[in-house]
């Protein structure tokens, strides 16, 4: 039997989210890759920011085909496109210049796939790549990471905007991330909610 989904926060009805939800305005276009496995992941942070964000792009595929699209739209842009991905070549993103418009890219996966996906699309590395040194552990406690600097993707695409931002207030997106984690830790059996 299918389960009632909100039909704007798209979560089911008994975890609905849309009191927690409030649009928050950035100059930097986000575009998200989206790994095809994360689409319908229950755990998935990345479906809360089309509720949050004006100026946001979720596009789903892995290969090159399948974001050939978005590859020529990204090439004819007129302002800075940068991929949000630690490297050696990255660089710190609060060092970048402030600009008045720009592109972010966040891949959204797992470590492994999100490698996977920056080596089926090697365009990706024409753009300048940035990282940054989270200040506080990941909020994102019903996921586990192997890594201590694992964020969510939407954490990460929201300090990236931040650091690109100054001046951006990212604390409604957090806050509707907290919202999402309380509510999927709610309605887990006891046993589960022990794990995390």
């Amino acid at each position: 039997m299918t389960r009632p989904v909100c039909p704007r926060c798209q979560f089911l009805v008994k975890q609905c989210l849309c009191d927690h939800l409030s649009i928050v305005h950035s100059d930097i276009e986000l575009v998200v890759m989206q790994h095809p496995s994360e689409v319908e992941h229950a755990k998935n942070s990345v479906r809360l920011l089309p509720n949050l964000l004006d100026n946001v792009r979720i596009v789903v595929g892995e290969t090159e085909n399948d974001f050939a699209d978005l590859k020529a739209q990204l090439a004819a842009k007129h302002h800075p496109v940068y991929l949000l991905y630690p490297s050696e070549q990255s660089i710190e993103a609060p060092q970048v210049e402030h600009s008045q418009q720009g592109t972010l890219v966040v891949l959204d996966g797992t470590w492994r796939k999100a490698l996977k996906m920056l080596k089926l699309n090697p365009w990706l590395l024409s753009f300048k790549s940035l990282h940054f040194s989270p200040q506080a552990p990941s909020r994102y406690r019903i996921r586990k990471a192997h890594r201590a600097d694992s964020l969510s993707s939407l954490e990460a695409a929201a300090l990236g905007l931040k650091a690109l931002q100054p001046n951006m207030d990212i604390t409604p997106i957090l806050s509707a991330f907290d919202a999402m984690i309380e509510q999927q830790l709610a309605h887990m059996p006891k046993h589960v909610q022990a794990r995390y």
